[in-house]
């Protein structure tokens, strides 16, 4: 079957805080992975409304809520509310977000993450986290005009 590990990292989880693994809890962690995508908690309760009608609002919010305290998504948050990001892959990666339509991308360069920690070293800092968010203009929205 499809997300095992991710299933079964949930479900230890889930079960280490008393709390059950429900059937939808796992819907919308299938959803969640199938995307593999930032998404915002409105754009995947939308997706998921769609193909199962009884999952509500707070069950998605609350899932993606433990998905961050499991490890299995990554939180960023931007001016315009949060967004939810898979976890479950071993690479870092900062993002590049157009300022008009939100298209939101990854960016993973090793000379970026050689040179955030060069200059953590030079300032005297030992990096524990970072993140790295750039804001522009998309190719698409170029067009626009």
């Amino acid at each position: 079957m499809e997300f095992e590990r991710e299933k079964k990292i949930f479900n230890k989880f889930i079960k280490s805080k008393n709390l059950r693994c429900s059937d939808q809890r796992i819907k919308v962690l299938e959803v969640f992975l199938i995307i593999n995508k930032h998404i915002s908690v409105d754009e995947l309760y939308k997706m998921i409304k769609s193909k199962y009608p009884n999952i509500g609002m707070a069950t998605v919010y609350r899932t993606m809520k433990l998905l961050v305290e499991c490890g299995l998504s990554g939180e960023t948050r931007l001016n315009d509310g949060v967004r939810y990001g898979p976890l479950f892959r071993n690479d870092h990666h900062d993002h590049l977000i157009c300022v008009r339509c939100g298209r939101f991308d990854e960016i993973i360069n090793i000379e970026i993450e050689n040179l955030q920690k060069r200059i953590a070293k030079e300032k005297g800092y030992i990096l524990e986290n970072h993140e790295l968010i750039l804001y522009g203009i998309c190719s698409e929205c170029q067009k626009k005009k």
